[in-house]
């Protein structure tokens, strides 16, 4: 074993760690040019452990949603690939170390803003789900739609909330209105994803999310904007309680998703099964300035 002199080991530990953030970094900006803006609005105390948060769920999104299958494991080599990605993830945050880089990151963004298995087994118990129901077409009722939700988004938004807030202090009444927000955002961003990825859910997984066979006639998108609609503005009504200097990125990711809700709505539910609706670049430019203006004529909290 190669000796360390004296006290070039906790620099190590550094580079580690800073190669760590670097690969998440990298995997939102491969993977999400919205949420990526998004976070480079945070201030920068938040900027990279929320994008470690994206990053760790990311990848086990990408284990259940086709890239393992196309890789050649079928569901019950992906199941235990998840357990495996599970055990290591919660191991890492119990010790705050992993040979994964992400992981790392994560682990290392979980224990400095309390973010605990309260949270991240939900997560992986709907990515499980998402794998069970391979086998043949699943229709989702309305408590497995708001379980899998909570899981699947919910708990993210307040992973996220506990980053904004972990050097903060709030009423009880206060966090009671953020953390409903958080979920109602996560729940937000989640059915409008649903709507937006019709197509694929329903051909390619086999998933109804939104319920019934998969095949939503304009009434049935109707009542989901209206859903949506509710689930964004009771979001909104908790940014001013957010610190300063999350709020433009979190009133910029709504105003993304309430553009792509607005497209949705006009769009026939026939052709949501054709095409994924998308806002375009200099639109989502346009939202991310009005959200940082009306942030800077605020008070800080």
């Amino acid at each position: 074993m190669t000796a360390i002199p004296s006290g070039q080991g906790d620099e190590s530990l550094g580079r580690f760690s800073r190669a760590a953030d670097t690969a998440s970094t990298e995997v939102i900006r491969t993977y999400s040019t919205s949420f990526g803006l998004a976070t480079k609005l945070l201030g920068a105390r938040h900027r990279q452990h929320v994008r470690n948060i994206y990053a760790m769920v990311r990848i086990a999104d990408e284990i259940v949603d086709g890239v393992a299958a196309q890789a050649g494991l079928d569901s019950s080599a992906q199941t235990e690939a998840l357990a495996s990605y599970v055990a290591a993830t919660h191991r890492s945050m119990a010790v705050g170390y992993s040979t994964d880089l992400i992981l790392h990151a994560f682990a290392r963004t979980a224990r400095e803003c309390g973010i605990g298995e309260d949270l991240t087994q939900p997560f992986f118990d709907s990515m499980a789900a998402d794998i069970a129901s391979a086998a043949d077409f699943t229709a989702y009722d309305a408590e497995a739609h708001e379980r899998y939700v909570y899981g699947s988004a919910e708990v993210v938004g307040l992973m996220c909330l506990r980053v904004f807030l972990r050097e903060e202090s709030r009423t009880e009444e206060e966090l009671a209105v953020l953390t409903h927000g958080a979920r109602q955002l996560g729940a937000a961003f989640q059915n409008v994803n649903f709507l937006r990825d019709l197509a694929d859910d329903t051909d390619r997984l086999q998933r109804g999310y939104l319920g019934g066979s998969g095949r939503l006639t304009d009434s049935d998108r109707d009542e989901w904007v209206r859903t949506v609609t509710v689930q964004l503005d009771d979001a909104r009504r908790s940014i001013p309680l957010l610190p300063k200097d999350a709020r433009a990125a979190v009133r910029s990711a709504l105003a993304l998703f309430e553009a792509l809700m607005r497209r949705v709505a006009r769009t026939p539910a026939a052709q949501l099964y054709e095409r994924r609706v998308r806002v375009p670049d200099p639109v989502k430019a346009l939202l991310a300035a009005r959200a940082v203006a009306v942030t800077a004529l605020e008070r800080d909290r």
